[in-house]
């Protein structure tokens, strides 16, 4: 078994893309090649086949391994939630919270948990391409490290740097990290990438040739910006920050209002796809507009705290305004339990607030369990088929005579519709991704929808990233350092 562990000079250099474009060129390749991240910190996360939640990004990584989603691929998830504290998933399981108090040692208590992961993995498949987390060169965090160097010396696996050139200082934040690394956690990185590259690659030779002098270790290559990134799923809410919204151009509006704890906010993904629509994320301090088609109240890793922040900023305003106007509402997950009237949290589950009340458009109180709802699912909602998952910890009561949203296909309902046809709340992730149903939902605008599954769109720019990668990147070199680990 081989190994190879990719770690940043920070957050979104574009190490987990990268790691999913190396997954599917060494998949296309012949080998049996897995992901692993030893511990991740994101709200967007992905139901596995053995009952867990994983990370999304390790989800997109082992879509482009074409295995199957483990919880050994993502040990250990952190959620952050209210309160300045995060959810802690161990193995696929919620098992507490972590603040700032107790976050040092109990990373560090898990790091015998987060190895046997590892053999578990590498003795499945022939390479494994680890992803770190954030940066080695946040030598606070140092102690206690199970993400970047606390895991590859443990594990022995050699690890490449990856640094944004499109950010600015990319020699000075590579050149960087190896001077405030220690001796025994530098002699770890064998090599660096340049990612993000934009222009002639013969104006950096200097300044590659200059990281290379100046750190000692090899360049594996220089990676163009590439378009087949925009259609793959973003983990981490950064990106949201430059999504707002570029006028219509006659194209129908969908807006999202971006809570402080969005999760699973790549359930939008597929409408950004649809040539007649604009999706539309609305940062606080900006109105929901009023011209949108569409509003989608998205998941929370913190109903009520979001529930709160979205009243502070005046979007309950625009949402019964909205409503009002004749215009369509979709809650998927939190946001559905905020169209609600209620929603209670009487274990202190997501923090100090107790109760709040809802936009109250659907019929439908909400109590916050301790147990969490993990599994795939499949059903029929406006007359179309789908395919998703559901991830939550909450309750939904609602009146006998209630509209179901969805008929699932093990016979239950999902959801609830409003007596107007116009308010629609469901517990499952994931279904706008089905070509049929969002042609359905798209229909009710007046639009023409494509109709394809996003799932081809994805697996196409997936072929196309590996083929990038496979012109700019020396992989058979990659793969001769993965071997280092098994020799």
């Amino acid at each position: 078994m081989a190994a190879v562990m990719f770690q940043g000079t920070g957050s979104d250099v574009g190490k987990s893309v990268l790691v999913a474009g190396l997954c599917r060129a060494l998949a296309n390749r012949g080998l049996l090649v897995l992901p692993f991240k030893p511990q991740n910190m994101s709200n967007n996360a992905a139901v596995t086949s053995d009952g867990g939640e994983i990370g999304r990004a390790q989800a997109l990584q082992a879509l482009a391994a074409r295995a199957e989603l483990h919880t050994d691929m993502n040990p250990v998830l952190l959620k952050p939630q209210a309160d300045r504290t995060s959810q802690l998933v161990v193995h696929g399981q919620v098992r507490g919270t972590l603040g700032s108090a107790n976050f040092r040692e109990a990373r560090r208590a898990l790091l015998p948990e987060v190895l046997e992961s590892w053999q578990r993995l590498k003795r499945r498949c022939d390479i494994v391409v680890v992803e770190g987390a954030g940066s080695p060169a946040e030598i606070n965090l140092r102690s206690g490290d199970i993400a970047n160097m606390g895991f590859a010396r443990a594990a022995g696996v050699p690890v490449v740097l990856v640094g944004d050139i499109d950010r600015g200082g990319v020699i000075a934040s590579l050149v960087g990290t190896r001077a405030v690394l220690d001796t025994e956690d530098a002699a770890m990185i064998r090599g660096f990438i340049i990612n993000k590259f934009r222009g002639d690659p013969a104006l950096f030779a200097d300044g590659y040739a200059g990281i290379e002098q100046r750190t000692g270790w090899r360049g594996f290559g220089l990676v163009p910006w590439l378009g087949a990134v925009s259609r793959l799923p973003s983990e981490d809410a950064v990106v949201l920050e430059r999504a707002m919204p570029q006028g219509t151009n006659g194209r129908v509006m969908v807006a999202c209002p971006m809570l402080p704890r969005i999760a699973n906010f790549d359930d939008l993904d597929p409408l950004k796809a649809e040539p007649g629509l604009e999706l539309a994320m609305i940062p606080p301090g900006a109105p929901l507009p009023s011209r949108s088609g569409l509003i989608i109240l998205p998941g929370s890793k913190a109903t009520i705290a979001d529930m709160a922040f979205l009243r502070e900023q005046g979007w309950d305003i625009d949402i019964l305004a909205h409503h009002r106007q004749g215009g369509m509402i979709l809650g998927i997950c939190a946001g559905y339990q905020m169209l609600g009237r209620t929603i209670r949290d009487p274990h202190g589950i997501e923090g100090s607030a107790r109760e709040l009340a809802g936009l109250g458009l659907l019929a439908a109180d909400t109590v916050l369990t301790p147990r969490k709802t993990l599994r795939a699912v499949a059903g029929s909602a406006l007359s179309a088929e789908f395919t998703g998952y559901e991830m939550h910890m909450g309750r939904t009561t609602l009146p006998s005579d209630a509209r179901p949203f969805a008929q699932m296909a093990d016979g239950a309902a999902d959801g609830v519709i409003s007596p107007d046809g116009r308010v629609m709340g469901t517990y499952c992730h994931g279904l706008l991704a089905s070509g049929p149903f969002r042609q359905a939902l798209l229909a009710k605008l007046s639009m023409q929808g494509t109709g394809v599954d996003h799932a081809t769109v994805v697996d196409a720019a997936l072929d196309e990233l590996a083929s990038d990668l496979e012109r700019h990147l020396d992989i058979d070199a990659l793969i001769d350092l993965a071997q280092e680990e098994d020799a």
